[in-house]
This record gives C-alpha cells, structure tokens and sequence, in this order.
C-alpha cells in the first residue's frame, strides 16, 4: 500500500485550483458530472495526489488542517512560496517534537535547535483555509526507504540496462552515449542502437 491521494471539500474550486497552480504543482483531471466537481493537483517530485472540490466528501466544511509536504531546504520552499504571493509563516519547531500540539504554545519559533532532520517546520493555508506544513527532511531515518536498493548492491548488467534505459529517455541526440561506452564496453552499442 502507498498512499495515493488526500481529499478534501473547497468553496470555490476555481480559486483553489488556481492557488495550486501558482505554487506549480502539476494538474491531473478535472471531472464534472452533476454536482460533483473534483480536481487533482500533484506536488512537484510527488507519488501522492491532493484531490479537491465539490461533493468530494460528504458534507464538511471545515477546512483540513496539518496536510504535510516534506521538503529537503525549508529555507527555498519558503522563498519559493513567498515568491509566488504565498503568506508562508516564518521557521519553527515543535516544543514536544514533530507533530505534537498537546503541549501548552506547542510552536517554537526557530529551527530544531539539534538541526534534526524532520523537526523544522513552517506553514501555509491555501485559498480555502486548508493548513500545509513543510517538513524538512534532509536525511530520512533508516528503514524509512520503500524498496531501495543501493547502487553498490546492483550487478554491472543491471546497473548498464539503467543507464541505456536512461540514455534512451533522456538523451535522444546520442551526446552523453559517447561517454556511456568506455564504461560499460562494446555491448552497448547494440543495446542504444
């Protein structure tokens, strides 16, 4: 299982699908039929899918709070954000750690004053009143990878099918095969054509 998608109701969906776009995230569909209008919108470097609209759940109209986007540089998210008129509040952490707003003034300004990974945070509302975080996540706890496998452990064969298949996609010129070739031998010829 992965998670694939967050639903929530918006008031106006052609408002909410235009902050979206303004923060760049890719548009997927946008479905009509009666009374039910739903958009899906994807973060950029996202699996995982925001749709929103109307009839999209039953019948709620408080906003979602505490939707997550995790970032690598909080610090680029934020300017990203305030670039494109985003009012994206300032650094923070949490006083009881990540996620923990059972503690009196939960927000701390300031990043994780250990510089942890995971424990720096900031926030946003989109048009509707909905609640993002940005996560920073440098470095992701051990275990916290689905299915890696690191590049030490492939074998030469499939680690040369990688990089013909990425030649393929990728560089339709054939500039970069020239430099393919010393490193993997003659067999790639046939392999690229």
């Amino acid at each position: 299982m992965k998670l694939e998608v967050v639903l929530f109701n918006v008031s106006d969906v052609d408002r909410a699908k235009a902050f979206y776009e303004n923060l760049g995230w890719r548009f997927d569909i946008d479905v009509v039929e009666g009374d039910f209008r739903g958009v899906q919108m994807t973060p950029p470097n996202s699996q995982a899918s925001i749709i929103f609209g109307k009839g999209v759940t039953p019948n709620n109209p408080v906003p979602a709070h505490n939707l997550v986007l995790a970032v690598d540089d909080l610090d680029a998210a934020r300017k990203d954000l305030s670039d494109r008129g985003v009012n994206v509040s300032e650094v923070f952490h949490y006083a009881g750690g990540p996620f923990n707003n059972a503690v009196e003034n939960p927000r701390i300004l300031g990043r994780d004053p250990q510089g942890r990974s995971y424990f720096s945070f900031a926030s946003f509302e989109d048009s509707e009143g909905n609640v993002w975080l940005l996560q920073e996540i440098t470095t992701r706890l051990p275990g916290r990878l689905w299915d890696s496998t690191p590049a030490q452990n492939l074998d030469v064969a499939t680690l040369a099918n990688l990089l013909c298949e990425t030649a393929e996609h990728h560089d339709h010129q054939g500039e970069r095969t020239v430099f393919l070739k010393p490193l993997l031998g003659k067999d790639i010829d046939e392999k690229i054509g």
